[in-house]
């Protein structure tokens, strides 16, 4: 606009500070109050409908000029800039220095202005400031108890306040202004301290609808969303506060308020007018509304002053009647609803501000409020009773379809109608959208739109309509939040995991925990996040989708790669940390420090460790993805590493053949080629486990192939070729394995390994039927690891004396010593070895008569099987019960 020479039509606005020049005020207090000017201003304006950014802006003296742009109506610059300066000016001056408080002389007016090189050039701006200059107006403000005096040309003045149905032009006052060359008369009023009213001031024709809102019944309900399905529990929620209320309304003291809070696009206001048409009978004085636009495309949510003025027309008031400070005009409001029935909807609130002033101040009026955000002052002060909606359960889901696709299309294709409600995640707007597109394409199967939905995800849910596109309408909530919560909710976006703790976040966005703490808090309080039990942080997966495009717009490709490395580190150094407390004897690798700003999580015995192992697994395979992602090959080897004592204990069979076989992957870039060896060993025992015997030979060979100037690698690898001939059935071959990783240890002076592996000799003999000779292994084993206090070595012993003893008929020795290893698996938590035992416990149960006992443990062992997905052993101790029942049956016959 600058450098243009044309005339333009514009508004303008002059706002000066009273005193700004007083001694008092020193440079440092004269910045802060200039400051304060331009905060103050800009949020006024907003307030009006004009965004600042919008506005052409200078420093004119001790004030500022502010031209509005063409095509704003000038009158809410004179009926909402005012009331909306002095409630800025109160925050400012209670918030401030006394050297820095503020009261406004603002002058408003119109006319051609020019812009040249040298800036704006114009008589109508000349106007403007003699008017804002004039010994009447600064007099008028100086003899005020109020904060702001507001001067207006004659011109505005009869073109815009007489004609104004919330401004009363009896309450202004017309003053000569005589300034240099300039003599005219102006009009002014004091917003917050108002003159009396003169009826000697040309007014306005009276509006028939009477000055007390008397007789008039508003109904202001949009109309009833349809179609609408379920939300029965948050109907009932809704329909309970009422019902309390209603119970002995004679007694309440408290406004019923009830608050929907929810993402955008969760069904807040869909919800909030389907229930407000059901009981819209119980409400026989009226219903107001007003959408406070707390998020919504323009960004300027409604101040609360307008929503006022807007409930006071609905009610009738004639602006004759209308007082002009904001705070009389609230009271007003409150006189006209109080003792009457009436149900009051704030829909799209941003903040408690905005909501507070439009409260009753009597129990008869029930108030019902949807928002983004926890409200939290309007829950803590005000009794609200907050209901956070969560996505539509899958019946409802369906049955959303159904209502706006038809029964028939829905049952002709439930495999694609399946497919829709797993990708939209059950999200309200989402499924709206996409019922949308299918609805207004019915020749095309509902398969091709999953397929779509599948392949494009949140672009297939974007639309230029605004109000019809979930990124547009999820976008709204980010312009509340900080720069730094914004750069936290798109960094969670590309978090590995299903969802994140305190800890985790402050390593991935690098904040000190307090302060992740407070983003969470304030991610959460948008509806953005869930809190979820045991300090877990979660997204749905569409807000999630939205964050992750967002972290790859906003963020750069070093800040992103730098959170991951954080976060990658942090998992991976907890991960190692709880390993060591699982398995101390095992031999340790050694990790590379953690990225700066890598928090460390600090975990105090083995119970914690495998806690948080069982809670992370998911993240941790997660982290190595991540990593592998990022070419971070020794992070993918050591996470695999970390992993292996738990998800071997705990039977996470495919999970161990996964991270072994990205760690295989991994080691070939990687220069030591101990841990090529080392990957191929642990993805044979993966392959071993779950019945792929060929492969678990191949690498195991590859393994022995690596390896072959390290023994005690070959060692280990020649114990998992012995759990490969065992799970096979040649018990021979495996024992001839575990002799030759015993010689092995021997020679390597290794007495930890020498006294596993003389349990696995003396095992091995056991299935090969020389008992004697297991014995002696397995005693002589037992004896030591209880010397070196190794309580999973002496577990594995005792569960092979267990075994030896069964079957050399000594089934009360045999159960003593299986009791005894599961005792010392359950405090271990190693899961796996327990199943093995129950079922090995109930044979000598079974061959002692005990038939109850036996069937707990394997009932036990069986759905422990299950849970590791270990279908061979389950339909094993399956068919053992059965044969037990079957006998029991056999002996009742008898």
């Amino acid at each position: 606009m600058v450098g243009s020479a044309q005339a333009v039509h514009r508004t303008i606005v002059v706002v000066d500070v009273e005193g700004f020049g007083d001694p008092s005020r020193t440079l440092p207090h004269q910045l802060g109050t200039r400051a304060g000017l331009y905060r103050v201003v800009a949020e006024a304006l907003g307030a009006a409908g004009v965004p600042w950014e919008d506005c052409y802006h200078e420093d004119r003296g001790d004030g500022v000029l502010v031209l509005v742009p063409p095509g704003h109506a000038k009158a809410p610059l004179v009926e909402v800039l005012p009331g909306a300066l002095v409630e800025a000016v109160r925050a400012h001056n209670d918030t401030s220095p006394a050297a820095q408080r503020t009261r406004l002389r603002v002058a408003v007016h119109a006319g051609e202005v020019v812009f040249d090189r040298h800036g704006v050039t114009s008589t109508a701006v000349t106007t403007a400031f003699r008017l804002l200059d004039a010994p009447p107006v600064r007099q008028a403000l100086a003899r005020s108890p109020g904060l702001v005096a507001l001067v207006v040309s004659r011109w505005l003045f009869d073109e815009v306040v007489r004609q104004s149905a919330v401004l009363d032009p009896a309450t202004f006052r017309p003053v000569p202004v005589e300034v240099k060359e300039f003599r005219d008369t102006a009009w002014i009023a004091l917003p917050d301290h108002p003159h009396p009213a003169d009826q000697g001031v040309p007014d306005r024709p009276a509006n028939p609808a009477a000055a007390d809102g008397s007789g008039v019944t508003p109904r202001q309900l949009p109309g009833a969303p349809a179609p609408f399905v379920g939300r029965e529990e948050y109907l009932a929620a809704l329909d309970r506060a009422l019902t309390a209320a209603d119970a002995d309304p004679a007694t309440g003291t408290a406004v019923v308020i009830s608050a929907l809070g929810g993402a955008g696009g969760i069904g807040k206001t869909w919800l909030a007018l389907h229930w407000a048409h059901r009981h819209a009978d119980r409400f026989p004085d009226g219903q107001l509304f007003v959408d406070l636009r707390g998020f919504s495309p323009d960004s300027s949510p409604l101040q609360p002053a307008a929503a006022v003025r807007g409930f006071l027309d609905a009610l009738g008031i004639a602006p004759g009647g209308l007082p002009v400070d904001p705070d009389a005009q609230a009271a007003l409001y409150r006189s006209l609803v109080a003792d009457r029935r009436m149900l009051i909807v704030l829909d799209n609130a941003a903040t408690t501000d905005q909501v507070v002033p439009l409260l009753p101040g009597t129990p008869t009026c029930t108030v019902l409020v949807t928002g983004r955000t926890k409200l939290a002052s309007l829950i803590d002060r005000h009794g609200a009773r907050h209901v956070q909606l969560d996505v539509l359960s899958p019946g409802e889901a369906r049955a959303v379809l159904s209502e706006r696709l038809g029964d028939g299309r829905v049952a002709a294709e439930p495999e694609a109608t399946g497919e829709l409600i797993e990708l939209c995640g059950r999200y309200p707007l989402a499924l709206a959208i996409t019922a949308r597109h299918a609805a207004t394409r019915p020749q095309v199967p509902l398969a091709e739109f999953a397929a779509e939905l599948r392949d494009l995800g949140l672009d297939m849910l974007d639309d230029d309509d605004p109000a019809a596109s979930l990124p547009t309408v999820l976008s709204w909530s980010l312009r509340r939040l900080t720069d730094e919560q914004r750069t936290v909710l798109a960094l969670l976006g590309i978090a590995p995991g299903p969802d994140i703790d305190l800890s985790a976040a402050a390593s991935l966005t690098g904040l000190p925990p307090a302060e992740a703490r407070k983003a969470l808090r304030a991610l959460e309080g948008a509806s953005l996040l869930d809190r979820r039990p045991r300090g877990r942080y979660a997204m749905h997966d569409l807000v999630r989708a939205y964050a992750a495009v967002t972290a790859h717009d906003d963020l750069s490709e070093p800040v992103r790669r730098a959170a991951l490395e954080r976060v990658v580190d942090f998992y991976l150094h907890a991960a190692h940390t709880a390993d060591r407390l699982l398995d101390p004897h095992r031999t340790p690798i050694r990790l590379a420090p953690p990225a700066p700003g890598t928090h460390p999580h600090p975990l105090s015995d083995r119970p914690a460790a495998l806690a948080w192992l069982d809670t992370h697994h998911a993240h941790l395979l997660a982290a190595q993805h991540t990593a592998t992602g990022h070419d971070r090959h020794q992070a993918v080897w050591d996470l695999a590493w970390t992993l292996g004592t738990f998800q071997l204990r705990q039977g996470h069979r495919h999970d161990a053949l996964a991270v072994w076989q990205a760690a295989t992957d991994a080691a070939t870039h990687l220069a030591d080629p101990a841990t090529r060896a080392h990957a191929h060993r642990l993805l044979g025992r993966a392959h071993t486990e779950l019945g792929q015997h060929e492969q678990a030979v191949v690498h195991l060979h590859q393994a022995l192939a690596t390896e072959h100037h390290d023994r005690i690698e070959q060692a280990h690898t020649h114990r998992a070729l012995a759990r490969v001939w065992e799970l096979q059935g040649d018990n021979r071959q495996a024992l001839k394995q575990a002799g030759h990783a015993l010689d092995l240890f021997r020679g390597l002076d290794q007495p930890m390994w020498e006294t596993v592996v003389l349990n696995d000799v003396g095992w091995y003999a056991a299935l090969s039927g020389e008992y004697d000779t297991a014995r002696d292994h397995c005693q002589a084993a037992l004896a030591l690891h209880r010397r070196h206090r190794h309580p999973e070595g002496e577990a594995d012993t005792l569960d092979s004396l267990g075994y030896i003893e069964h079957r050399t008929g000594h089934h009360h020795r045999a159960t003593h010593h299986y009791q005894q290893a599961l005792n010392l698996y359950r405090t271990l938590g190693i899961a796996t070895k327990a199943a093995d035992t129950l079922d090995r416990l109930g044979h000598p149960h079974a061959a002692l008569g005990r038939h109850e006992q036996a069937r707990a443990v394997w009932r036990e062992a069986l759905d422990l099987y299950r849970t590791q997905e270990r279908e061979v052993d389950a339909q094993r101790v399956r068919q053992q019960l059965d044969d037990l029942d079957n006998a029991a049956d056999l002996a009742l016959g008898q």
